[in-house]
């Protein structure tokens, strides 16, 4: 490349909004063909610098209409891309040393702190028997002087202290809190996550607090030893009970005693024995708490199971929902954050002239490194001495939003997001920034008693403290670079969040997230979107800095193909259960007249040949073209959401259509029988239980919702379910309660109280 084909990206922002038009009104026209990209982009720089150079990463503010899977609105191009030229990619991600595991914290009482909270929901029950201690008060100092006390936990269940032992049967990955509580609470959360006990035991050491990890969840007390460092730990007290551990006893004498009890006896000894499992659940029973009657799926004698979180149905048939009532919670509201990671990342890379012209480059997207400026930050011991204040709050507004629960968080994804500062009297608010994706967390769990969503923002989401963000989903530096470049001309590329948020495993989410490029004629204003293929964003939660993305792999389908996973996907556990890593992920893949399906296991995501495609009578790994008719549903199917409802014993679907009528539909699955999934007691642990999605008809559409039209008049669109919201009352959970979301556009001042687009939610029961 020669010096006069560079062009320095610009270390300003712009502060004029585009005004681009809606979406709804956008066409979708085929690419231009375009030189493929410099063979030799610059190295991406990994370090951590002071921070103080922002870089700005949007190129025009929101339109209102996100939806690229909208057929009545866009007629997507099947034009492939410019062809892609080699080039050497790493093999991972350049900041990672920003994006560790995540962190936990401490549950707060105080919900407009200014940082994440992790709310751990209810749906235990409690493990001790009639006969257990009563439960006394957390001491204040542990160990040693408490060794053996019996205590509760925050979430009702009893456990009893252990100083200064050590188990060996650890559950990865190791996390970070700051007190001994926050260490039981996630022990009991991650029960709560798989519905099973698979953790019995917490470690926590007190002086590892300000480093990596300082809490180690146990899945067994079968191999003790003495800690070499100052250990506080904490067994649940029915597995301290089947191991005959007395209630006060020094390190040593319980070391011996754990020794001699565990060694041959499976009473204590499996992560998640038998016998622990039929001690769980007898002591369940006899709270009456959690037991239900389940029956498999032929007419056969019910049997009693529980499952911490998780109620099933009665009977052997499937049981048709009927809505029962609802009601609206009203917008959402912002609660910003209070602080920002002062880190500017390295310099980005300039593009050829040649590059920078109108037209899809898939190179951009493919060729280049993740871009550090972009996707959130952790907070960490790399970046906990960068934190500042965010002196400057400004008004957010967000475009679209779907969400998803993740470790102990429910999460709100957004696409295209613009910061603007705060409008008066005297001013209309000035634009600020602008980025294809965002991310927020519940906080106070409103929807609960029927109020409104309060929404936080992340503190690893700011970039300065003038009001700029860094995104939810990363950009690649090519794509990042053009967005600068070609500000002010109206194009782009954005990665947008279409889908609600599937769980992986008890750990991760995952997205498959539609790569846009954006094309706005700058006379009439009007947008023509073109899907460019889609990546892979792997999420994860829980820590301060909020909710981060991290993209894998640059692209993973491509443009021309079926749009795998931008609709959305069903995560079927295998027989380990919920929260586990075996089983496999079901991908939508819409085209007009309705959705085809995909598959691929848990653990080969990232691999696109590990892909299955249903054919309409077999599983092939020949992909389907956009012209097939292969539905496992069919219909104007617009934003869509899978799940299996416990309760009802089959699968319901919830969906909008294509035709802007701002109503919620659902159908359920038609099986002869009622469904149990493979891991719940009287399931078949050797079938799938999501290949009935294939095996049988939906039933007759039916009306879910009817939903308000936006204040400006226009129909809603990204409406979803946020399952897991309500606990054990959830309809995922064998509850009927269920919690809808979706985006009304105000036709309002974007820097206004209201903002441009308003997120709604409802709660709606199904019985």
């Amino acid at each position: 490349m020669q010096p006069s084909d560079a062009v320095p990206l610009h270390p300003t922002a712009i502060n004029t909004p585009l005004g681009e038009p809606s979406r709804a009104n956008a066409t979708i026209s085929a690419p231009s063909q375009l030189p493929s990209v410099d063979p030799s982009p610059k190295p991406l720089e990994s370090i951590l610098q002071d921070g103080r150079q922002t870089w700005f990463r949007g190129a025009h503010p929101k339109s209102q209409h996100h939806g690229l899977h909208h057929k009545h609105t866009t007629k997507l191009s099947t034009t492939p891309a410019t062809a892609a030229v080699t080039l050497p990619i790493s093999s991972t991600d350049p900041s990672d040393n920003l994006r560790i595991a995540r962190r936990a914290q401490t549950v707060s009482s105080n919900p407009n702190q200014g940082a994440y909270q992790s709310w751990i929901l209810g749906g235990f029950s409690n493990p001790s028997s009639a006969s257990a201690p009563a439960a006394g008060s957390q001491p204040t100092s542990l160990c040693p002087a408490n060794n053996g006390t019996v205590f509760r936990s925050s979430s009702g269940i009893t456990y009893q202290t252990m100083c200064g032992i050590d188990y060996g049967d650890d559950i990865r990955p190791f996390l970070l809190v700051d007190s001994f509580d926050a260490c039981i609470q996630k022990c009991d959360a991650y029960n709560y996550d798989n519905h099973a006990v698979r953790c019995v035991a917490a470690v926590f050491i007190p002086s590892r607090i300000s480093g990596e990890d300082d809490c180690y969840l146990k899945s067994s007390i079968a191999h003790p030893s003495v800690g070499t460092s100052t250990v506080e730990g904490a067994i649940r007290y029915s597995v301290a009970q089947s191991a005959r551990l007395p209630v006060s006893a020094t390190s040593s004498s319980l070391l011996s005693l754990l020794s001699s009890t565990t060694s041959g006896s499976s009473r204590a000894s499996s992560s998640l024995p038998s016998s622990l499992s039929s001690t769980t659940s007898a002591s369940s029973r006899s709270s009456s708490t959690r037991s239900q009657t389940l029956s498999t799926t032929s007419p056969v004698a019910s049997v009693t199971i529980s499952q911490p979180g998780v109620t099933y149905g009665h009977g052997s048939s499937v049981i048709a929902p009927r809505v029962a009532g609802s009601k609206l919670h009203g917008p959402t509201e912002n609660r910003p954050t209070s602080q920002y990671i002062q880190y500017g990342g390295a310099q980005g890379i300039s593009l050829s002239r040649s590059l920078l012209r109108a037209g899809v480059n898939g190179d951009l997207s493919t060729g280049y490194d993740i871009s550090p400026q972009t996707g959130g930050l952790e907070v960490n011991i790399y970046t906990e001495n960068l934190l500042a204040p965010l002196r400057n709050t400004p008004r957010l507004s967000r475009d679209g939003g779907r969400g998803g629960y993740l470790n102990g968080q429910h999460l709100f994804m957004f696409c295209d997001t613009g910061t603007y500062s705060t409008a008066s009297s005297a001013s209309n608010g000035d634009f600020l920034d602008f980025v294809s994706s965002s991310v927020a967390v519940d906080v106070g769990m409103n929807a609960l008693s029927g109020r409104p969503i309060h929404l936080q923002d992340g503190i690893g989401e700011w970039s300065d403290n003038v009001g700029r963000q860094r995104g939810f989903a990363p950009l690649t530096q090519g794509e990042q670079a053009y967005n600068i470049e070609m500000q002010g001309q109206g194009q782009r590329y954005a990665v947008w969040i279409e889908s609600s948020l599937v769980p992986l495993d008890g750990e991760t989410g995952i997205i498959y997230a539609p790569i846009v490029y954006d094309n706005v004629n700058m006379v009439t204003r009007e947008p023509v979107f073109t899907y460019t293929g889609n990546t892979l964003l792997r999420v994860t939660a829980g820590g301060r800095g909020g909710p981060v993305a991290r993209r894998p792999i640059r692209k993973l389908f491509e443009q021309g193909e079926p749009e795998w996973g931008v609709a959305g996907a069903y995560r079927s556990w295998g027989p380990s259960g919920i929260g586990g890593t075996d089983g496999r992920v079901y991908l939508f893949g819409g085209v007009s007249g309705g959705m085809l399906m995909a598959r691929v296991a848990a653990d080969s995501i990232e691999d696109r040949d590990a892909y299955e495609y249903w054919t309409g009578s077999s599983w092939t790994t020949i992909m389907p073209s956009t012209t097939s008719k292969a539905f496992f549903i069919e219909g104007p199917i617009m934003d869509i959401d899978i799940f299996f409802s416990p309760k009802h014993m089959t699968f319901i679907v919830v969906y909008l259509t294509i035709y802007a009528d701002s109503t919620f539909y659902y159908r359920y699955l038609k099986a002869p029988s009622a469904i149990i999934p493979g891991y719940a007691p009287g399931g078949d642990k050797n079938s799938d239980y999501a290949e009935n999605l294939l095996k049988y008809d939906w039933s007759e559409e039916q009306v879910l919702y009817k939903a308000q039209t936006g204040l400006g008049g226009s129909f809603i669109y990204s409406g979803g379910v946020h399952t897991r919201y309500f606990g054990s009352d959830d309809i995922v959970n064998g509850g009927s309660r269920m919690l809808l979301s979706w985006t009304a556009p105000t036709g309002q001042n974007p820097a206004s109280a209201v903002t441009e687009y308003q997120i709604v939610t409802a709660e709606v029961n199904l019985v």
